[in-house]
């Protein structure tokens, strides 16, 4: 019996031995399974749990206008810094707030508050310099630091600010060029692979560690004169002012060219200073005389005018019985007072008149005497297609809108509908659109997309220029040009005393008209109590030279808005253009 119970307790031994030797062996195995055979494949696990890939920003294209020959840059770049801080590595609160308010100024109890917050990543400042950065890095606070941050600074300040737009804290363009052209002027980021802790803060990054370069974006250099800008900035705000008007705006544009040489709103902003502007306030982001159309009155009348010289419907020296009054669709078309009475009229009268029922006729005559299907679609034709009214012109600029033309062949009470178009009611179009318009008519006929960038220059010096771009070469025949421009002359010189303008100036051609625009009111109708000012005017020598339409909103002033609201910003401009931009003189 002693002798089995000793085998036993040996056999129980042996066995615990071999379980021993066993579970020792899967070890070894393992141990070596892992550190030899699946050693690189641990190995680059373990590295890319620590390799993090960070974003290289590109140098956003600059921005410059034109100054003669030269140019002056109106949008640049600034490095600045962003301090940051992770509260899972401060220690004690109090004493970095304290040292953190001594460098960015303000008290200790401004930056407790961040330092406590339940993020990886707390904002203490934006936008500073580096001394600032060097600063808070001597101060050795762990979890404390200074980012770089490539900011959009202003030299002119907030010269042509709504022409110009933003970029936003995502680094995104808004409004205005920004927006327009973000593809062009962001570049393409660049790729840096940096070692992290066990927490995923980098440990190293240095250029050995770049994977792709960031590639800054192109330089854009605008059609913009920045001194041509800048009076046009200062005489529009004097003439919102005067007029107690709300808001106002202008354009500046080449005849021959279409490229626009001056552009503004007012009010105005500080793109530096963007997000100071209220929730309220942010209209005036918008350039709105690309962006916010509206009934132009009168200014239309010339367009008219030309649709039915440029059809046959009317010749230069055609003569009409004008009523006084139409009725159309049970509505009755009337002429203001001042426009005499009924009898024999020109097309002369037409104009320097700005005669409802004139424009009236005109668009009968497209019909062969009546308005009806055939004069709603030949109107509608030159208001859409040769003029490109209800369509976006695709000017550089972000929210551009495109207006409202109505159909000629739905809706109620569309011969009423139509004959309001034709002296620029009832249809809405922007300034800049109303631009383009004119001076297709007064350069015989060519219609140029509206243009903003003269140029761009790519990173590596190549510059790629931005040619004039012909969207329609049979706007109207160079005989209708002329006698518009000749017409539209004739208003001017028989009106220029109630525009501000006293004396004419001889040695130069100018020509322009009013337009004194109803303002609809949201549920029909119109306000009997609110009208737009508009001005369309062109200033050159032997032909046109630079197109000018002026919109003043709403003005609180005497008489009709067009003439002695709107009429004297034209009149500062013509002036303007021919003391100091180069309009050439008569030679005939």
């Amino acid at each position: 019996m002693i002798l089995r119970r000793q085998l036993s307790s040996l056999q129980r031994a042996r066995i615990g031995y071999v379980v021993i030797l066993l579970v020792f062996s899967v070890f070894l195995v393992r141990l070596f399974y892992v550190q030899v055979i699946r050693h690189d494949d641990f190995t680059q696990s373990a590295l890319t749990k620590q390799l993090k890939e960070y974003q290289i920003p590109a140098q956003r294209g600059i921005i410059a206008a034109q100054s003669g020959d030269d140019e002056v840059p109106i949008v640049l770049n600034e490095v600045k810094y962003t301090v940051f801080a992770d509260p899972v590595y401060i220690e004690n609160v109090d004493d970095a707030a304290a040292k953190i308010a001594e460098v960015l100024g303000g008290s200790a109890d401004d930056y407790k508050e961040p330092l406590t917050r339940d993020t990886r990543y707390a904002i203490l400042a934006k936008e500073q310099p580096e001394e600032v950065k060097l600063e808070i890095e001597s101060l050795e606070l762990k979890g404390v630091g200074a980012r770089e941050a490539v900011y959009r600074t202003y030299p002119q300040g907030s010269l042509a600010s709504q022409v110009l737009g933003f970029v936003n804290n995502e680094g995104e363009g808004r409004y205005g060029v920004e927006e327009a052209l973000q593809d062009r002027l962001k570049g393409e980021p660049g790729l840096v692979k940096a070692i992290t802790d066990a927490q995923g803060v980098p440990l190293a990054a240095n250029e050995e560690n770049t994977l792709i370069e960031a590639e800054p974006g192109d330089k854009a250099v605008l059609t913009i004169d920045i001194g041509m800008q800048q009076r046009l900035e200062t005489i529009l705000k004097k003439g919102v002012k005067q007029s107690n008007a709300p808001s106002g705006g202008a354009v500046i544009m080449e005849v021959d060219t279409g490229k626009i040489k001056a552009m503004a709103n007012y009010p105005t902003y500080n793109p530096a200073k963007f997000s100071e502007v209220s929730q309220d306030n942010q209209e005036v982001f918008q350039n709105n005389t690309v962006s916010k159309p509206l009934e132009v009155g009168s200014i239309m009348k010339p367009l008219t005018m030309a649709a039915a010289l440029d059809q046959g419907a009317v010749q230069r020296n055609t003569t009409y019985n004008d009523p006084y009054r139409f009725v159309v669709d049970e509505a009755e078309i009337t002429n203001v007072a001042e426009s005499g009475s009924p009898g024999t009229k020109t097309l002369d009268d037409i104009l320097q008149l700005s005669l409802n029922t004139g424009a009236t006729w005109l668009l009968m005559q497209m019909g062969g005497g009546e308005i009806n299907q055939r004069a709603r679609e030949n109107w509608y034709d030159y208001m859409t297609n040769h003029y490109r009214f209800g369509q976006e012109t695709g000017v550089e600029q972000g929210y551009e809108a495109p207006g409202q033309i109505p159909e000629p062949n739905e809706g109620f009470g569309l011969n009423i509908q139509y004959a309001n178009t034709a002296f620029g009611q009832g249809m809405t179009a922007t300034p800049l659109q109303m631009a383009a318009a004119y001076t297709s008519v007064l350069n015989g006929g060519t219609y140029y997309r509206p243009q903003l960038v003269e140029y761009y220059e790519t990173p590596s010096g190549e510059k790629q220029d931005v040619k004039p771009d012909i969207i329609n070469d049979n706007v109207v025949s160079d005989e209708v040009g002329k006698t518009i421009a000749n017409l539209t002359e004739y208003v001017f010189e028989s009106n220029h005393h109630f525009y501000g303008m006293p004396q004419l100036r001889q040695e130069y051609r100018i020509g322009a008209k009013t337009g004194t625009a109803e303002v609809p009111k949201p549920s029909g109708g119109y306000y009997t109590d609110r009208e737009n000012g508009m001005f369309a005017g062109w200033v050159g020598g032997d032909s046109p030279q630079y197109m000018i339409i002026v919109r003043i909103d709403t003005p609180k002033v005497a008489g009709y808005a067009g003439s002695t609201a709107a009429g004297p910003v034209f009149a500062d401009l013509a002036n303007m253009l021919i003391d100091n931009f180069g309009v050439s003189p008569k030679t005939r």
